[in-house]
């Protein structure tokens, strides 16, 4: 998930620091959803922004509504299941969610996807202005835990994680990221998977380092060659000693949710220790 520091593009997703809310108790969402099923693409449109104009961001790129709409009438939803999962408003004339969604096709199928969305206010009338639509192939945790990334001496935490990884002939495993951050809570239910977890646990020492509000421990970011400016989770392997084996500098994981269980397997193999 991408750290925004001030809200200084409003077509820009953020990451929501409220609690999670039903859709229900955003009509707009509602009215969204309720033209995607009917398959209304003039009632769709109307829903985006037109100036500045809606930023639509999916793995494949960036797009503007027109896609959008098509995509989301492509799909021929029967019905749709919607979970908010964060929700926030960060600014009077701004909200924004992360919401679990179901689709169901006519067909019968069945389409599971994050979709991100960040209204705003535009003249009394709210209008999508960003959104981040990504397939869900990891399991989507339902709430996020506050307690996810520790407080304390993340220095001390990365000195003992060292000692304890030259104990056991493991590598460590550095996840910068935050409470904050959806992805974040994405990547740690899937390191919790019982074939993700079988590789992790008997080759790493596993870390969460916390960035805060993008304040803390920016030094330990630099000095493991994380550019968190990319986005976050970041990663970084280190040995057995500390030395850095690997750091994330593209964002590659900064999308979390779109990522598959294949996707963190081969990473976890291909930087764990070699042993004889």
């Amino acid at each position: 998930m991408r750290f925004v520091p001030a809200v200084s593009a409003i077509i820009i997703l953020f990451a929501c620091s409220g609690k999670a809310q039903q859709g229900e108790s955003f009509p707009p969402i509602e009215q969204w959803k309720a033209a995607v099923i009917s398959g209304d693409a003039v009632g769709l449109t109307s829903l985006y922004s037109a100036s500045p104009a809606a930023v639509v961001n999916t793995t494949s790129g960036k797009a503007g509504p027109d896609a959008a709409v098509v995509y989301w009438t492509s799909l021929k939803a029967r019905s749709i299941t919607l979970k908010a999962v964060e929700a926030g408003s960060p600014r009077s004339d701004l909200q924004a969610f992360t919401l679990l969604a179901t689709v169901k096709s006519a067909s019968g199928k069945i389409t599971k996807l994050v979709e991100g969305q960040t209204w705003q206010n535009q003249a009394g009338v709210w209008r999508i202005v960003g959104e981040k639509r990504d397939l869900a192939k990891l399991e989507q945790p339902a709430t996020v835990n506050a307690n996810l990334y520790p407080t304390g001496d993340a220095r001390q935490q990365i000195h003992d994680a060292v000692a304890r990884a030259g104990r056991e002939h493991k590598n460590v495993l550095l996840v910068f990221g935050a409470d904050w951050c959806y992805d974040c809570h994405v990547l740690d239910k899937a390191f919790h998977r019982p074939d993700v977890a079988a590789v992790l646990n008997a080759n790493y020492e596993l870390l969460n380092v916390d960035i805060g509000e993008g304040n803390k421990n920016l030094d330990l970011a630099a000095q493991y060659e994380v550019a968190l400016n990319r986005g976050v989770p970041a990663v970084a392997v280190l040995d057995s000693r500390g030395a850095l084996l690997y750091s994330q500098k593209a964002g590659e994981w900064e999308r979390a949710r779109a990522l598959g269980p294949q996707d963190l397997l081969e990473f976890l193999n291909k930087w764990k220790p070699k042993r004889g």
